[in-house]
Parts: C-alpha cells; sequence; structure tokens
C-alpha cells in the first residue's frame, strides 16, 4: 500500500455531484417541486434549517465549474439530471443539461449523467412515490426522453444512484425524503427502483443500443463485532439488506432467499417476470464506497454515528435490532470509520461472485467541518482518506478486477442532506455567502494524481 500505484491507460479520472445539492432550486426552466424542495421545509429535518434552494448555484456557474474541472485535469464528470426540470417541462427542462454536455465535451471531459438521484417530483410523491409501481414505469419514460435528447453525445449512463439510500432512509427511517416511516413500503420502494432501472436500460438500449448503461450502488464490507453468534448473524443481515438485496436482482435476476425470509412477515413477493425486467444486461456497474460496517446483534451495544443527525427509527427493515458499534478506527467529520481495505474487499468480492462487468467507483470521500485559513483549506485529512481509497483501488486492480474509474465525492461542497451545510465533501471550497470558488489542497493534489497517472511512494 505505500509504494508507487499506477493506474492504466484510459482509466477515467474524474468527480462527481447530484442536482438538488449542487444546482439550485430555480424554476426559471419550468422546474416542478421536487420530495427534497417539500422535505426540507418540514421543521427538524434539516440541521440548521438550511434548504437547497440555492445550494451552490451550478445551474448559472456550471461554466465556471467546468473550467475548474479542466484545470485539475479530470477526464469525466459524474452529474445528475433533476426529473423535476424534465417532468412539466419536456425540450425546455432539459436545455441546462444540452448546455452542460456540449462544455464538458468542449473541455474534453466525459459527461457521465445520472437519471435519479433522489430528487423525486412531488407530484409523483403525491400519487404513492417509488412504493407504487406505476412511478417505475413514469421513470423510464422520463429516462427516454432525456437519452432522446443527450444520448447522440453521451454514450455513459448511470439509473439509479444508490436504490437503498431512496429506499430505506427515505420510506423506513423517515431522515430522508419524503420521511415516510413504512417499512413495508420501503420495500417495494427498494424494487421499484430497480424495476425502474430495468424498464430504463430497455427503452434507452432501444433508442441507442451502442451506448453504456448501468446503475451505481452504495456497498459496504460487513464484519461482525465478535464470533458471537448474534453478531455473526445481523452482519449477514445487513450485508443482505445493504448489498445483495440490490447485487443479486440487478446481476443475478433474483433475491437473496435469507433476506426474503428476514423481511417475509413485510408481504414482500417479488413477481419472476418483474425479475427478468431488473436482470437487463449493464455495461458498467457503479459503487459508491465510503466506510465498513462493523455490526453487532446485541441491542444494547453502543451505535455509532447514523446516516443523519436526526435517525430514530431503524432502516433496517426486519432487522432494527442490529447496531453498529465503533472498532475504534479513525473517523471523518461524518462519524464514519475510514477503512480502505473495504474499497477493495467490495470489488474483489463483486468481481469473484458476480458476473463479469466493468466497475466504476462512482463516489468516494470524505466529509469535515473545515474553512479556509489566508484563503486556502489545508485539508490534510481529505487528501490521506482519498490516497488511501486510491491505493484500494489500485489493489483491486492489481487482483484482476475490471476497475475502469474512479469519481470522487464531490467536485464542490454542497447541500449534504439532512447535514445542510454543517459538512463539506468538496475538492473545491465554496463560500456559500458569496458562491466564490476555491480549489482546497485535495484539489491540487488530485490534480497532480491525474497528470502523473497514479500515485507516488509514500512513507
Amino acid at each position: 500500500m505505500n509504494g508507487t500505484a499506477n493506474f492504466p491507460d484510459g482509466f477515467r479520472w474524474g468527480a462527481a455531484t447530484a442536482a438538488y445539492q449542487v444546482e439550485g432550486a430555480t424554476r426559471e426552466d419550468g422546474r416542478v417541486p421536487s420530495i427534497w424542495d417539500t422535505f426540507v421545509r418540514r421543521p427538524g429535518t434539516v440541521l440548521g434549517g438550511d434548504t437547497g434552494d440555492v445550494a451552490v448555484d451550478h445551474f448559472h456557474r456550471f461554466r465556471e465549474d467546468v473550467a475548474i474541472m479542466r484545470d485539475l485535469g479530470l477526464t469525466a464528470y459524474r452529474f445528475s439530471v433533476a426529473w423535476p426540470r424534465a417532468h412539466a417541462s419536456g425540450a425546455r427542462g432539459l436545455a441546462f443539461y444540452d448546455r452542460l454536455v456540449d462544455a464538458l465535451l468542449e473541455a474534453g471531459i466525459e459527461p457521465w449523467p445520472t437519471l435519479y438521484h433522489w430528487d423525486l417530483p412531488q407530484e409523483l410523491e403525491d400519487a404513492g412515490g417509488w412504493p407504487e409501481r406505476d412511478t417505475a414505469y413514469r421513470f423510464a419514460d422520463y429516462a427516454a426522453g432525456v437519452h432522446d435528447v443527450l444520448g447522440d453525445r453521451v454514450r455513459n449512463w448511470l439509473t439509479v444512484n444508490e436504490p437503498w439510500c431512496a429506499a430505506f432512509l427515505g420510506y423506513a427511517s423517515g431522515d430522508h425524503a419524503p420521511g415516510r416511516r413504512e417499512p413495508a413500503a420501503a420495500l417495494h420502494a427498494a424494487h421499484h427502483l430497480m424495476l425502474g432501472h430495468g424498464l430504463a436500460v430497455q427503452a434507452m438500449r432501444a433508442q441507442r443500443p451502442d451506448n453504456r448503461f448501468g446503475a451505481a450502488v452504495n456497498l459496504y464490507a460487513v464484519s461482525p463485532a465478535s464470533d458471537a453468534e448474534a453478531d455473526v448473524d445481523a452482519a449477514r443481515r445487513v450485508d443482505g439488506l445493504q448489498n445483495r438485496f440490490f447485487l443479486d436482482p440487478l446481476l443475478l435476476g433474483r433475491y437473496p432467499w435469507d433476506v426474503l425470509a428476514d423481511v417475509e412477515r413485510f408481504g414482500f413477493a417479488p413477481s419472476e417476470a418483474d425479475l427478468t425486467i431488473i436482470n437487463q444486461p449493464i455495461e458498467h456497474l457503479g459503487i459508491n464506497y465510503y466506510s465498513r460496517h462493523t455490526v453487532s446483534g446485541d441491542p444494547d451495544s453502543a451505535p455509532q454515528a447514523a446516516s443523519s443527525p436526526f435517525a430514530e427509527h431503524s432502516p433496517w427493515v426486519g432487522s432494527g435490532h442490529v447496531r453498529f458499534p465503533s472498532t475504534g478506527r479513525p473517523v471523518t467529520g461524518m462519524g464514519w470509520e475510514i477503512d480502505p481495505s473495504g474499497l477493495t474487499e467490495v470489488l474483489v468480492r463483486l468481481h469473484r461472485e458476480y458476473p463479469a462487468v466493468d466497475l466504476c467507483v462512482t463516489e468516494n470521500g470524505a466529509g469535515y467541518q473545515e474553512e479556509p485559513s489566508n484563503g486556502t483549506v489545508h485539508d490534510a485529512g481529505r487528501i490521506e482518506y482519498l490516497d488511501g481509497h486510491l491505493r484500494a483501488c489500485h489493489d483491486a486492480i492489481a487482483a484482476g478486477v475490471p476497475l475502469r474509474g474512479y469519481f470522487t465525492w464531490s467536485l464542490l461542497d454542497n447541500f449534504e442532506w439532512a447535514w445542510g451545510y454543517s459538512r463539506r465533501f468538496g475538492l473545491v471550497h465554496v463560500d456559500y455567502a458569496t458562491l466564490r470558488r476555491a480549489p482546497k489542497d485535495s484539489a491540487r493534489w488530485y490534480a497532480e494524481v491525474i497528470r502523473r497517472g497514479g500515485l507516488t511512494e509514500r512513507g
């Protein structure tokens, strides 16, 4: 892990953002309200009462942001398309993404759009949201509309981002939009997110079969806190609902039998026909990795920091007794334990246990509370985090994993969901009062990694 680490020619060096977190909720293009526009206005849902109304105004400042990407040497940019922009506005609502894609291509940066990063139009939630099967069909229609406009210039597509979060934080624990606490609904939401993925891939591939399609899932290495039977079972349950509940349908066309048994009392019984649709051939899979889960089945064990500062209800449907005790590893400002070896473990597992598919790390980064000093953010902790995880990627490639790219989270400081603006993930510091951008030390470090095509020896 401490030597040089050169990456293959053609490896994609990227950064990622999401629409609601960076664009601002301007409605000048006909954008309709999303579930996050509604959720942030409920008292107590977001630290400080923050909203994404302005975010970092990427909508108006994207040319400046593309220039920053070009200066850093990025070869790819992962962004999400806001479904609320396209939902009621058609081509008008996609004009921003039309301009963004052209600007990226002019700068020599490959666009990687994600079609769903959690901003469901509120009117679809009012009709039942993701627990309703019809939402999957509406998503496929939306995906086809976006692909019809951008697919002539955009080759690589991701359908849904982190369906675990959208389903289980949105519909079970309630600490993400739409803030519902309905375990059975969460299971159906997860299923319909994946059904929407399959339907969208079918629709887009019918338009342009030479384009490349996939999804982005958030995966964890999962370890039991001890050899005790309760802890081993808890780790199985968490690995099942976090990882296998999504990987198995997407890549194998089935749900894991043990997870179905864990959630049987909630009446979840997906059809074989749906699984056939979900199990579309895909060209790539995005992996979002931040930390390892260490799991205890002892309900009296001390919990680790939650996924949001307000979580009271468990997102672990069927396994609400599980806990996440600290192991003593260093943590980021989010309270997330730092374990780069878990990323290698996840990537190697995917390569060994699932059908061959190109992999990309589509999110990886560290959030901290930080402010500039003399105009610069000296974020040594983030540099150490990224260095360790890129070395973990290199270890996976050396083990034969077809890892084709890495997108750090995030390009810019932004609205961090239930944490509001209290935590910063960006390579680029944003002054939220003036919206001035300023590259941090980590941005300069990453630019040098890209220039060299890898990492130098470290002590």
